[in-house]
């Protein structure tokens, strides 16, 4: 089975045609897809003019698109190493239990789903890289009553999530399934009720 990087060469090859190195392109998001492989998909098909379904499509939209994806990849394979590193350091100092964070981390790690986005089409507008960090920094520091991508406060908690943790606070603003951690537990509750209120206007 090829690897990213592997996928990412065939990206850039011209010598391959154009349906292989678009096929190459998606079998990256097996590998890395912040916001799920179809909302992945959807997200640099928009950012760099890619029809979806266009078999052989502008190489130098294919190859930006890879560009964003790569950048991306790089700063969140980065997280993961500091990660590692500070649960090196908590179980030699004698922390074995994971907290909250570890939680939500070990489903995502590699990358798959960090930023999931339940609804292909709803995500965020802003670069990849750009939503990571900004995911990243939430994550590293206290708690709060909004979504860390782009900061809207409506927050709702669906129940039937395509995928683990197949319910959690969604953000109506972009689209990602949020964190809890990042989220106040007073947070974690109100979005709790907007969702017992959808529901209830829906039946």
């Amino acid at each position: 089975m090829a690897g990213f990087r592997s996928l990412a060469r065939q990206v850039r090859d011209p010598r391959c045609d154009l349906a292989l190195r678009r096929y190459s392109l998606r079998k990256c998001l097996e590998r890395f897809a912040p916001y799920g492989h179809r909302a992945t998909w959807d997200h640099l098909c928009g950012r760099h003019r890619i029809d979806p379904e266009d078999r052989a499509p502008d190489p130098a939209r294919l190859v930006a698109a890879l560009e964003e994806l790569e950048e991306a990849r790089a700063v969140w394979l980065a997280y993961e190493d500091n990660f590692a590193d500070r649960r090196k350091r908590e179980k030699h100092d004698g922390l074995r239990r994971p907290g909250h964070i570890d939680d939500w981390h070990r489903r995502t790690w590699g990358g798959n789903g960090v930023a999931r986005c339940d609804t292909p089409t709803e995500h965020p507008s802003a670069p990849l890289a750009e939503v990571l960090r900004r995911l990243i920094g939430a994550l590293e520091a206290e708690p709060g009553t909004a979504c860390p991508v782009c900061s809207d406060t409506h927050i709702v908690w669906r129940q039937d999530l395509e995928h683990e943790p197949w319910s959690g606070p969604v953000c109506t603003g972009c689209g990602i399934v949020v964190p809890q951690p990042v989220l106040t537990a007073e947070a974690v509750s109100a979005a709790k009720r907007a969702g017992r209120r959808e529901l209830a206007s829906v039946a």
